[in-house]
């Protein structure tokens, strides 16, 4: 039961930074200058972090199946996902210059 809302509070968090625009959920963003947050962007950035937080929402809910089921080894599973998404995301957006604006 946790983890589904868990992932409901997930994907309400992607929703307000894919479609709402709100920048200030993003750590580090939200307290750049104007001048720094003109680098980047908004749109490559929004939509890849909403994106992000669907994807980890939905791998959120594999646990939760697998203690629903009684299953331990899919709550592992379910966790190993989840860590191998993060990481691939930290490598995905920290090189080739992603969310930079093209000069």
């Amino acid at each position: 039961m946790i983890g589904l809302v868990t992932a409901m509070v997930i994907v309400f968090l992607g929703y307000l930074i894919k479609y709402k625009r709100w920048s200030w959920l993003i750590a580090g963003y939200n307290t750049a200058s104007p001048k720094d947050k003109a680098l980047y962007d908004e749109i490559a950035l929004f939509t890849g972090m909403g994106n992000f937080l669907f994807l980890l929402a939905a791998i959120t809910i594999i646990p939760a199946i697998g203690e629903f089921v009684g299953k331990p080894w899919i709550i592992g599973l379910g966790w190993a996902m989840f860590t191998v998404a993060v990481f691939a995301f930290l490598i995905y957006a920290n090189t080739g210059n992603r969310f930079k604006k093209p000069e």
